[in-house]
């Protein structure tokens, strides 16, 4: 991996901020899907979530510099559409010049804090739409988590309603990743646990198909299911175009094998259009993340 010069970015930021919507109005764009018609994104939008473990390693993605050389050398490989992180991450690779001819996503709500009491009150601190038409970015990504004991998910469900609608309104794809999460222990108030049963995935994708006024340039971020044989079944649910998400593997000794496995079934169902995958390819239990990211090409 190549070596960022940390210092050199801060000083850009500091002496010439302008610099970062400069190098976005020179960003040479590419339709969102190219000649293949499938989609591999490279997610990095975890730490303005306050979630910043990777690779059994607590705070892995703290380290600005490894995290960015980490994703420039999963943008240089063959087959790599893109990537979707917040705007901090964006502003220093649109800086490193990494973005060019790639697809970029703005995460959009980030203000549901890794292990917070407000966690499933997930508030859109991120990229507005605004925000993503006007630096030419080329989509949006939301996360809906629903707690049907947790008041704070009608209002994540509420704005992100209108997140849709003010998306399509400039014909800008959003992606929206749901989940039916609970809380564990007795109390209810642990830390929330996403559902991946094959009816509650089900759910989710039903509820995220029908947000605002029309789901014309909505696409769904969905989860394998527990059981990888239900895919099928799941994904029957709704006509909109998915990708995948796929999750951290752990560190060493992490099973990646067994979650290319569960990614390669569902890329061959009708609505599945590729992956966005995040901590599983940049932090690999083996460390090879060129490796790790051309195995998920291969799948596509």
């Amino acid at each position: 991996m190549g070596t960022v010069d940390i210092g050199s970015l801060a000083r850009t930021r500091a002496l010439h901020p302008e610099a970062i919507a400069e190098a976005a109005a020179r960003r040479r764009r590419r339709p969102l899907l190219g000649r293949t018609g499938r989609l591999m994104i490279v997610a990095a939008d975890h730490p303005a979530r306050g979630s910043l473990g990777a690779g059994g390693v607590p705070f892995a993605m703290a380290n600005r510099a490894d995290l960015l050389e980490r994703l420039c050398l999963a943008l240089s490989r063959p087959g790599v559409d893109g990537v979707l992180a917040s705007a901090d991450v964006l502003d220093d690779l649109l800086l490193l010049g990494a973005l060019d001819g790639k697809v970029v996503m703005g995460s959009m709500n980030r203000g549901g804090l890794a292990g917070a009491a407000f966690e499933l009150d997930d508030r859109f601190t991120g990229y507005r739409a605004e925000d993503i038409d006007r630096l030419g970015f080329d989509a949006g990504k939301l996360l809906l988590r629903v707690d049907y004991d947790d008041p704070g998910s009608l209002r994540t469900l509420h704005s992100a309603a209108r997140v849709v609608d003010a998306m399509a309104e400039r014909r800008l794809p959003v992606f929206v990743e749901p989940f039916l999460t609970r809380r564990g222990g007795r109390d209810g108030t642990g830390p929330p646990r996403n559902d991946l049963g094959a009816e509650a995935v089900t759910r989710s994708i039903a509820i995220a198909s029908g947000l605002g006024g029309t789901s014309a340039y909505t696409w769904l971020k969905v989860p394998v299911t527990e059981n990888p044989d239900d895919m099928a079944r799941v994904m029957e649910t709704s006509t909109l175009p998915a990708v995948l998400l796929g999750g951290d593997v752990g560190g060493e000794g992490g099973d990646a094998d067994a979650a290319y496995e569960k990614w390669r079934g569902a890329l061959q169902l009708p609505t599945v259009q590729g992956l966005v995958v995040g901590r599983a390819l940049l932090y690999p239990p083996d460390g090879d993340v060129a490796g790790a990211v051309d195995t998920a090409v291969g799948l596509l």
